[in-house]
């Protein structure tokens, strides 16, 4: 009897101990109606399918699971972490099954959405001004932090176990998919995903290349930074990124409308920014897999009206990010 062709994918599910084990192993999927050309092949990498749906369980975990390995948290202690969200979800998600408090600053423009699950862990929020961004947030967290030494603040954007989460992780279930990786795109944030990415691709194939989706100066694009706004995270080794492509608000909305319209993926804003630079680098080459991170999926953005209005809608809230 035959049950047809073989199929490609691995089989899905498995079986775990604990949710917090459950991380990782998300699906590669590739965007054919993005491609440019017959050679090129553009995939994405759904970190959507990750517990509490984004890239950041990935980070969340192996911060608090270096922490604990090292001795430098301790039982019940509280976490303080600033966040524009999905960091701040992850931890929390992770703290309430760990038995850790935590308290998180947030710009206080993200979706109500982020602010909801957040709260559904456990967290309690500190908001700081959404005008000053993710920055804002980090130099509030950090005040608190140095007024307060019982906190214990992993701090994504100088922790190592960022983009080791990356380098252990996403990067080597790329490299167990493909054969070979002509470019890889993510989004200039933490400096995680780009960094935990750049050494081990690069270890493969010296010549991969590693491409950041950065915003325009003073566009606060969710999730994503401009180093020109006076912030460069610690963890981030300018050599390793060898080129960066600017990407503006309105940019990461019509991209997220495409994502959504033409591959039925249903990814959260800054996936739209990275898309569209994905799609730019496919088109620069003639042969090769161009991969780029799906940092989340929309269902945290739906009340930004980014999924059912027409653009023209939306002019306004794009140019006042008041609802990123």
């Amino acid at each position: 009897m035959t049950l047809g062709p073989s199929l490609e994918n691995r089989p899905c599910g498995g079986r775990y101990s604990d949710i917090v084990r459950a991380i990782g192993h998300t699906p590669l999927v590739e965007l054919k109606r993005l491609s440019p050309k017959p050679g090129v092949r553009i995939y994405a990498k759904l970190e959507s399918h990750n517990p509490t749906g984004s890239v950041k369980d990935r980070v969340a975990r192996a911060m608090i699971e270096d922490a604990e390995e090292r001795g430098t948290i301790m039982p019940g202690q509280t976490i303080l972490e600033p966040t524009s969200g999905n960091t701040g979800i992850s931890l929390a998600m992770i703290c309430s099954r760990k038995g850790y408090p935590l308290k998180v600053v947030m710009p206080d423009n993200v979706t109500e959405e982020r602010a909801q699950l957040l709260r559904m862990y456990g967290a309690e929020i500190v908001y700081s001004p959404g005008s000053q961004g993710s920055n804002g947030a980090v130099a509030m967290a950090l005040d608190m932090a140095e007024a307060d030494a019982s906190y214990y603040m992993p701090y994504q954007y100088g922790n190592e176990a960022n983009p080791l989460a990356h380098y252990n992780g996403t990067a080597l279930e790329i490299l167990e998919e493909l054969d070979e990786v002509t470019a890889f795109v993510a989004g200039l944030g933490t400096g995680g995903t780009l960094m935990g990415h750049a050494r081990r691709l690069k270890e493969e194939d010296p010549d991969t290349r590693i491409v950041a989706a950065e915003p325009l100066q003073g566009e606060l694009v969710q999730g994503l930074r401009s180093l020109d706004d006076g912030f460069i995270p610690p963890i981030i080794d300018l050599s390793l990124i060898d080129r960066k492509i600017f990407v503006s608000n309105r940019d990461s909305v019509i991209w997220t409308k495409r994502l959504l319209a033409e591959e039925g993926l249903f990814a959260g804003v800054s996936s739209g920014a990275i898309a569209k630079i994905a799609v730019r680098v496919a088109s620069e080459i003639d042969e090769g897999n161009v991969v780029f991170i799906v940092c989340d999926d929309g269902w945290r953005y739906l009340s930004s009206g980014v999924y059912t209005k027409p653009i023209e809608e939306l002019e306004e809230a794009i140019e006042t990010t008041a609802f990123w």
